[in-house]
C-alpha cells in the first residue's frame, strides 16, 4: 500500500503543519507507532497494538471499565461455571454481529481460540495457562447449539481465573468466515490480519499504513452500540516534541507518550488538558541468561550488584519528573497482593564490593532499548550509573519493533522492557516472570531462565483456593524475584495523556488494553 492510496482526509491530516483544526467528526491521535509488529489479536503484544485492538475486537467477557476486578459480559450473554469439571458453558448474545455483517456463532469463538493457540505467537502463553496447546485445543471447545458452547480446561485453575484469562486481548473473537477467506499457506489469516480487521468492536479498520497511520471508521452495528465519532486517525509521530506541537496547535486532539519535558511545557497552556491516569505499566532491566556469549548474564552475583547500580530516584524524580515512581516488585501497585517495599537504592560502592567478592572483573554487557522515552532515558541513566560501579554498558537503541524482534529471537544480552498485566490477577504477572516451561514465550522463557522450583510455586499459587493464603504465596514469590532473579524492577508509571479541551468522554484504565474511544465526543 502506498501513500497515494490513503484516504484524502487522512492525507490532509498527516500533512497538516500548523493551526489546522481537526475534522469535527474525527479524532486525531498523535503517538509513536513504530513498536507495532501486528494488529492480529492472536499476535499483538506491543503497547501500541494492545491499545488499538480493543477498538477493533471484542471478547466474550472483559473487565468492567470502572472496576476492572469485576468481569462484565460483552459477546457472552451469560455463563455457567462448573469448577469440578473445569468447564464454562457460554451462551452468546443472539443478535451480535461482526462489522462484516456476519452473525456471531459458537464456531467463531472456537476458531478464535484454536487459531490463537495453534499460531503460538508471543501472547499465546496467556491461553497456555489453561492447559491449552496445539495438541489438545480442539478437544476443549464444543458447540452445544447455535448460541451456546462449552469451554473446558485441563490446568488446575478456578473458573474466576479462567474468565480473567478470557478477558485478555488474545481472547478476542474474530469473524471466522471473513478470516478464512484470507488464509494463505495455512496461516489462519495471520498475514492478512496484521493489516486488516475482522472483529465486532466499536470501530473497523479502514487502512493501516505501517510507520505512518492507523485509520479506524465507526462500526455502526457494534454490539453495545455505535461509537459517537465517525473515525479515528492514529498518526505516527516518532518525536515527542513534534507531538507536543501538534496538540498545542490543535492539529491533534490527543497526544500520547510525551516525555516529562513536553508535559511540563503543556501544563497550564490554553486549549489543552493534561490527564494523569494510574497505570500498571512497569519498566525493568532483564538479563538474557540463555545468551552464552556473555557469562555474566547468568551470574547471580552480577544480578545482585546490578540492583545497586540503578539510580532509581534520579530516574523517577529528576529524569522522568514524576511520570513514574520507584517500584521494585513484579506485581504493580493496584493489583491485589502487590509488594510495595523498595529495598534497593543507588550504591556503587556496595555493587563494587559484591563484584569483587564474586571475582568479577571488566564487567560489560550490551543493552537493547527502544529509542524513545522513557526507555532510552532509563537506559542512558543506567549507562552512566553502572559506569560508576565499573560496569560498561553499550546501548543498542532501535525502533520498538526491532527491539521486540531481537528479544523474541533471544538475541539480546540485556534489555529495558515494559510490562503490563494481561488481566487482574496476580497470576498474570507470575506466569510471565516466574514460569518457564521451555515452550511458552514468557518473560522468563525469552530470557532463558530455568526455574523448576518457581514453576512449582507458580502452579501452587494459582491453584490455591484460599484467597489469603494465595496472596501470601505471591508475596513470597515477589520477595524471591526481588532478590534473586535476572530482573531489576525499576519503576511503575502514571500515564499522562494530553487532550484538547473540547475532547470529552476519553477513558483509560490501569492496563494497556483499557483504552476506549467509543464514547469520545468533540
Amino acid at each position: 500500500m502506498t501513500k497515494k492510496l490513503l484516504p484524502l482526509l487522512v492525507l490532509a491530516v498527516l500533512s497538516a503543519t500548523a493551526n489546522a483544526a481537526t475534522p469535527p467528526n474525527t479524532l486525531v491521535v498523535a503517538q509513536g507507532l513504530d513498536d507495532i509488529v501486528s494488529l492480529d489479536p492472536a499476535e499483538a503484544n506491543e503497547l501500541s497494538s494492545i491499545q488499538t485492538v480493543p477498538s477493533l475486537y471484542q471478547r466474550l467477557v472483559q473487565p468492567d471499565r470502572t472496576n476492572p476486578e469485576k468481569i462484565t459480559p460483552i459477546l457472552a450473554e451469560s455463563w455457567q461455571a462448573d469448577a469440578a469439571a473445569k468447564t464454562l458453558t457460554i451462551k452468546l448474545k443472539p443478535d451480535a454481529k461482526f462489522a462484516s455483517g456476519n452473525p456471531l456463532r459458537p464456531e467463531d469463538v472456537i476458531f478464535s481460540y484454536t487459531r490463537a493457540v495453534t499460531l503460538n505467537k508471543s501472547p499465546a502463553f496467556i491461553l497456555n495457562v489453561l492447559g491449552w496447546d496445539a495438541s489438545n485445543i480442539e478437544s476443549q471447545l464444543k458447540k452445544v447449539d447455535d448460541h451456546t458452547l462449552t469451554l473446558h480446561w485441563t490446568a488446575d485453575v478456578s473458573p474466576s481465573v479462567a474468565l480473567n484469562i478470557l478477558s485478555t486481548p488474545i481472547a478476542s473473537i474474530v469473524d471466522q468466515k471473513l478470516v478464512s477467506a484470507n488464509v494463505k499457506d495455512n496461516d489462519f489469516g495471520n498475514a492478512w490480519l496484521k493489516m486488516h480487521s475482522a472483529g465486532s468492536g466499536a470501530f473497523k479498520m479502514r487502512v493501516y499504513q505501517p510507520h505512518q497511520a492507523i485509520v479506524l471508521e465507526a462500526n455502526e452495528t457494534a454490539p453495545g452500540g455505535a461509537p459517537k465519532l465517525k473515525s479515528i486517525i492514529i498518526k505516527n509521530v516518532p518525536d515527542p516534541a513534534s507531538r507536543r506541537l501538534l496538540i498545542q496547535q490543535g492539529d491533534a486532539d490527543v497526544a500520547r507518550d510525551l516525555g516529562a519535558d513536553q508535559i511540563s511545557a503543556l501544563e497550564g497552556k490554553a486549549g489543552v488538558k493534561v490527564l494523569s491516569i494510574p497505570s500498571a505499566e512497569q519498566n525493568y532491566l532483564v538479563f538474557n541468561t540463555g545468551n552464552s556469549a556473555n557469562p555474566l548474564l547468568y551470574n547471580p552475583a552480577f544480578w545482585e550488584a546490578s540492583r545497586w547500580l540503578v539510580d532509581y530516584d534520579g530516574i523517577t524524580k529528576n529524569l522522568l519528573k514524576g511520570q513514574y515512581f520507584v517500584h521494585q516488585s513484579f506485581l504493580p501497585v493496584g493489583l491485589p497482593g502487590a509488594l510495595e517495599d523498595n529495598p534497593f537504592k543507588f550504591d556503587p560502592a556496595k555493587a563494587k564490593e559484591i563484584l569483587a567478592k564474586a571475582g568479577i572483573k571488566d564487567a560489560h554487557f550490551t543493552l537493547d532499548v527502544e529509542n524513545k522515552p522513557p526507555f532510552i532515558t532509563i537506559a542512558q541513566s543506567m549507562q552512566a550509573s553502572f559506569a560508576q560501579g565499573g560496569v560498561k554498558v553499550d546501548l543498542l537503541p532501535a525502533a520498538g519493533s526491532q527491539v521486540y524482534a531481537r528479544v523474541r529471537a533471544k538475541q539480546h544480552q540485556a534489555a529495558i522492557r515494559l510490562w503490563i498485566p494481561d488481566y487482574f490477577d496476580a497470576h498474570s504477572n507470575a506466569s510471565a516472570f516466574a514460569w518457564n516451561d521451555g515452550k511458552s514465550s514468557t518473560v522468563a522463557g525469552l530470557n532463558g531462565w530455568k526455574i523448576p522450583e518457581l514453576n512449582k510455586a507458580t502452579l501452587a499459587a494459582v491453584a490455591e483456593p484460599d484467597p489469603a493464603k494465595r496472596l501470601d504465596l505471591y508475596k513470597k514469590m515477589q520477595e524471591e524475584l526481588q532478590h534473586n532473579s535476572p530482573y531489576v524492577f525499576v519503576d511503575q508509571g502514571k500515564t499522562q495523556i494530553v487532550v484538547r479541551d473540547n475532547v470529552k468522554g476519553y477513558q483509560q484504565g490501569l492496563n494497556a488494553d483499557m483504552v476506549w474511544y467509543d464514547n469520545v465526543t468533540k
